[in-house]
């Protein structure tokens, strides 16, 4: 059934051309789950880790982003190597985006700490829904037809260092891809839907006392064609099993976080995020639920939760 969207046409558009430009997946709890940003994340704990996540963006705002997330991940051959898997969705208005990729990384002891290569490879499909559509050049070559879609295989890479109380990473989730309407290669900006996304993330836990930890952390996000994007977040543990926090994703959104391991697998974490640009006449926030699920041989003998 056609629908015309009555929020401004202009808010609409702007969702559309955001799905072109930014591909990647935004979520506000990626902390608790490198896997989503850095194939080099496969396989640093000693056990395998599974987490859902959905996240609802913008409430209230027809069209709206609505992003759905599955990863698991964990060692192998004695902890040098790990794989994981990512299944997603994102739909931004009449368009949908699900991936599949599998991660490979492999981890070599270096000072007090591992530093681990990680890949990634799997394929994107592109679909767009123009039934949805309320369209006024019923001529118009672009919307003949109710529905297209495109299939991108996509390949990444990452770098990740990481102790017992600190880590930092690099990676670029799409280094190359291969669109049906250009050439194979390098220059992923060539392609009509990937842009190539470069991140940088650090964190660091300290110890205030027996009961309490400090986690700050940032995220560094640099596209060509827009200016550097950061992330400031600050954490805190309480007693090993809950944790809150606070991030800055600036000219964007303030989140608020909370995150509570209920035993040694089990853990469940909430985020909303508070709008801060224009946008926020038109909605009234962002929810996020994240539950997650750790197993295998070596859960049951780690005393301490995941810090990162």
């Amino acid at each position: 059934m056609k629908k015309l969207l009555l929020i401004p046409t202009t808010i609409f558009l702007f969702l559309q051309i955001s799905s072109f430009a930014q591909q990647d997946i935004m979520i506000s709890q990626y902390m608790f789950n490198g896997l989503l940003l850095n194939p080099a994340y496969s396989g640093t704990h000693k056990y395998f880790s599974s987490t859902l996540l959905h996240r609802n963006q913008w409430v209230g705002l027809e069209g709206a982003p609505k992003t759905s997330v599955f990863s698991v991940d964990g060692p192998i051959h004695n902890e040098r190597m790990g794989v994981g898997l990512i299944i997603s969705n994102d739909h931004i208005g009449v368009s949908d985006q699900t991936d599949i990729y599998g991660n490979y990384s492999y981890q070599l002891p270096l000072g007090d700490g591992k530093l681990s290569f990680g890949i990634k490879a799997g394929v994107s499909k592109y679909t767009y829904q123009f039934d949805e559509l309320v369209y006024w050049d019923n001529n118009d070559q672009v919307f003949l037809g109710n529905r297209s879609s495109s299939w991108l295989p996509k390949f990444g890479s990452g770098l990740y260092y990481y102790t017992n109380k600190w880590y930092a990473g690099l990676s670029v989730p799409t280094l190359i891809a291969y669109d049906p309407h250009n050439n194979f290669g390098t220059d992923v900006n060539n392609s009509k839907f990937a842009r190539r996304h470069y991140y940088a993330v650090s964190g660091y836990v300290f110890d205030l006392n027996p009961n309490f930890k400090l986690k700050p952390s940032i995220l560094l996000k640099y596209v060509a064609a827009a200016p550097v994007e950061a992330d400031l977040n600050m954490h805190i543990l309480y007693r090993e099993q809950l944790w809150l926090g606070v991030s800055y994703r600036t000219n964007d959104a303030i989140s608020t976080m909370i995150e509570y391991q209920t035993n040694g697998r089990f853990r469940i974490g909430y985020a909303y995020d508070f709008t801060t640009s224009k946008i926020k006449q038109y909605s009234s926030g962002t929810h996020e639920i994240m539950i997650g699920y750790d197993f295998g041989k070596e859960i049951i003998k780690v005393k301490t939760p995941r810090y990162f």
